[in-house]
């Protein structure tokens, strides 16, 4: 961070426009509310997000943006223009997707000045802010230095494996116009996450011939194999930097209690802030799958191992523009910089190169992932000036350097 940056946002704050963008922040909490309250009753659940992404094309469409879409993996996309229609863009995105499967219900409650619900603040705070923002600058009639891209995309959260993020930095048209991206994500003033946490999802199946527990007492029972092989793999031993490690979220297999089954599967999490050390570990996880499998001695068992899912490792330096403007804009409003490691929407276009970070959307939340998820929404205004100022002065330099 520099003089010449602080300068720059001191000059951005000043503007007419923007402290207009930051009365309609503060003045409009009760309509944030309600599109928090409405949207997070849409359920949507990890490759089942069409109905509130339905809900999010029509918003975008009444807050005036221009070019509203659904995108082929199911992205919410629409622009608010300046430039050149081929030229950079800045992307502000928010996941629509929540890790509570099909049949949950995730309708809101309001108790005092928390929402209570599935999903309230992982994401509710990020989309709600998404719309606040849009309806800020609209209102302001702000005129951003580079076209702004805004985005609800899908499958950010588990086996969505960040789909909605590799379309847009893949396939997409859009692919090599980002130049920075920001997520919102979750809740917090301060929170920002600008070093992408790596993980490998594996699938482990072992199958067997099967058969009744007396009648075929003796033949291998993948259930126990694979136990066998989970205890193995949880005494892997772990480095402490880089920061490594192992979880099994889910193991299921067999029909009936008096049958030996015909297969168990488990569902592997490796994490590690090293890519290097994410691969060695993940080798290390498949040679004992291997050798537990060996040493049953039975021919009878088989062993396949699926990746369900890998976020690439990455960092923002430092000296990067979006890291100084936001220490910069974090000054400016007097907020401590909370800088996290995390496995968020960032990961992907950290890991191709391009700046990004998540960063939080204000207020409060608890009980994330949880049935018993809670967000205060108080004070967030604070939160979404603090994006609009990064998100703006991204712009700027974005524009500055194409010409």
């Amino acid at each position: 961070m520099s003089a010449a940056d602080n300068l720059r946002i001191a000059s951005l704050a000043s503007n007419r426009a923007v402290h207009a963008a930051f009365a309609w922040l503060h003045l409009h909490e009760p309509q944030l509310r309600r599109w928090q309250m409405e949207s997070m009753a849409i359920p949507a659940p990890p490759f089942g997000e069409a109905k509130r992404a339905e809900w999010y094309s029509h918003q975008f469409t009444m807050l005036g943006l221009s070019g509203t879409h659904i995108d082929n993996e199911g992205n919410v996309l629409a622009e608010l223009h300046n430039g050149a229609p081929d030229g950079p863009v800045v992307l502000l995105s928010a996941h629509l997707d929540t890790v509570f499967p099909v049949g949950t219900d995730c309708t809101p409650h309001e108790d005092e000045s928390r929402i209570l619900g599935p999903g309230v603040c992982d994401n509710g705070a990020g989309l709600t802010a998404l719309l606040g923002l849009i309806a800020a600058i609209q209102s302001a009639q702000i005129k951003p230095a580079c076209t702004l891209l805004f985005a609800a995309n899908v499958g950010e959260e588990g086996e969505g494996d960040l789909r909605g993020m590799r379309y847009l930095f893949g396939p997409s048209p859009y692919a090599k116009r980002i130049r920075t991206a920001i997520a919102l994500e979750g809740g917090g003033n301060g929170t920002v996450v600008d070093r992408a946490l790596g993980s490998r999802r594996l699938r482990v199946t072992i199958t067997g011939p099967g058969g009744h527990s007396w009648a075929d007492a003796g033949r291998p029972n993948p259930i126990l194999t694979l136990s066998a092989a989970l205890l193995a793999i949880a005494r892997l031993p772990l480095p402490r930097q880089p920061r490594t490690t192992i979880n099994c979220g889910t193991i299921s297999g067999g029909t009936s209690v008096n049958s030996i089954p015909p297969s168990a599967t488990a569902d592997l999490d490796l994490r590690s802030i090293s890519a290097l050390q994410l691969d060695h570990t993940e080798m290390a996880v498949l040679k004992t799958l291997e050798a537990t499998l060996k040493a049953e001695g039975s021919d009878q068992l088989h062993l396949h191992v699926e990746r369900i899912g890998n976020r690439a490792a990455g960092e923002l330096p430092e000296n990067a523009p979006l890291s100084r403007s936001l220490r910069a804009v974090d000054r400016h409003l007097r907020l401590p910089t909370e800088s996290r490691i995390g496995s968020t929407d960032a990961n992907l276009p950290l890991s191709l190169g391009v700046p990004a970070l998540a960063i939080g959307a204000g207020g409060t939340g608890g009980g994330i992932h949880t049935l018993d998820e809670w967000y205060d929404p108080t004070g967030r205004d604070l939160a979404l000036r603090r994006v609009l100022l990064l998100l703006l002065d991204a712009s700027t330099l974005v524009a500055s350097e194409s010409i």
